[in-house]
């Protein structure tokens, strides 16, 4: 069975990696309640009363521990990872995963000197049924060969709960790396590319003129050999939208295209998960909500068979690649 322990409850993604893995048969053994969020932690004591608060060292250097779930500030989540691996764990990460170029290169320099895992658990994909789902029926040839794909991740700002560190650019990475990784992901695994190139891209603060240095908007034009892809993300999610964020997909191939309505359907359809097929036969919705996740599984096997079927370590590494170019190259535009 494995054991895994959570360093860094930062995010609420934290909660992702802990029903994930439990539901894939790991045992949940601890975690280290150091926070920025308070409400986090009382969160974990509400949800798991029976899991153990442990010093973070005591649960790196506990040798009966396979994986290290870590959704820290996002700068100290490649600092942590690093000292996980060392001690002869696999890690899974909240995204960002790391948040500069350094960072991500002694990430490699620790996987290649240590052969162990370092995984980023995309919740956009790796978390939404329909975003499995629309992974299948690509695979199956539904809508032909995918030649573009237009992710949109907005997101609610809910100040009132926003720690000091949301938003200080240095400590989240900006808004490219910390959000819109999600969808540099979608678009090598959607289209089938194994490395991508950075063509433009934007960030900007419209909305926030007391925080000068925040990020509030940002969108990346990408390129491979076998595709294009569009992002945007942003901080705008009206108030009346009864969900945090209408994440959004559009995949389109030769023969049709998919799109995703993750989070809701405005208007229309009840719930979240809701997938559009069009092709040459039909025009259908699919509802995804119950679909199986199969990541954690995937991961799981992957950490006792020393495999890499939930998502190869390059997918990894080239998508924190990507990220940290767009951001790095951005233009500023908006409030300055």
């Amino acid at each position: 069975m494995l054991r895994f322990a959570v360093v860094g409850i930062d995010h609420g993604h934290t909660f992702d990696h802990v029903k994930g893995l439990l539901a894939a048969g790991g045992e949940f053994v601890g975690y280290c309640p150091q926070t920025s969020v308070p409400a986090l932690r009382e969160a974990f004591e509400k949800n798991y009363p029976d899991a153990p608060q442990i010093d973070r060292e005591k649960l790196f250097d506990d040798p009966s521990i396979d994986v290290i779930c870590i959704a820290a500030i996002p700068r100290d989540r490649a600092g942590l990872a690093i000292r996980a691996m060392k001690a002869g764990k696999d890690v899974m990460t909240d995204k960002p995963g790391v948040t500069t170029f350094a960072q991500l290169e002694e990430v490699k320099r620790t996987v290649a000197e240590t052969g162990k895992i370092f995984s980023i658990c995309f919740s956009e994909r790796h978390c939404v049924r329909s975003a499995v789902k629309a992974g299948k029926l690509v695979a199956e040839g539904a809508i032909g060969k995918v030649i573009q794909t237009l992710g949109v991740g907005p997101h609610r700002l809910q100040l009132p709960t926003r720690p000091d560190w949301f938003f200080d650019p240095e400590a989240f990475g900006g808004i490219i790396v910390d959000i819109a990784s999600h969808q540099v992901d979608q678009f090598l695994f959607y289209t089938g590319s194994t490395s991508g190139e950075v063509i433009a891209s934007s960030i900007g603060n419209f909305g926030m003129p007391d925080k000068p240095a925040f990020q509030d908007f940002g969108e990346v034009l990408l390129r491979s050999d076998k595709a294009a892809g569009y992002v945007r993300v942003d901080w705008f999610t009206p108030e009346a939208l009864p969900t945090w964020g209408d994440g959004r997909l559009t995949i389109l191939g030769t023969e049709g295209y998919i799109e995703l309505r993750k989070y809701i359907d405005i208007a229309g359809r009840p719930g979240k998960d809701h997938l559009f097929l069009v092709n040459g036969k039909e025009m259908t919705h699919i509802d995804c909500s119950s679909e199986k996740l199969d990541y954690f599984d995937a991961f799981t096997a992957d950490v006792s068979n020393r495999t890499q079927t939930a998502m190869t370590q390059d997918h990894v590494f080239e998508v924190c690649r990507l990220s940290l170019e767009a951001q790095t190259k951005a233009a500023r535009i908006g409030a300055r």
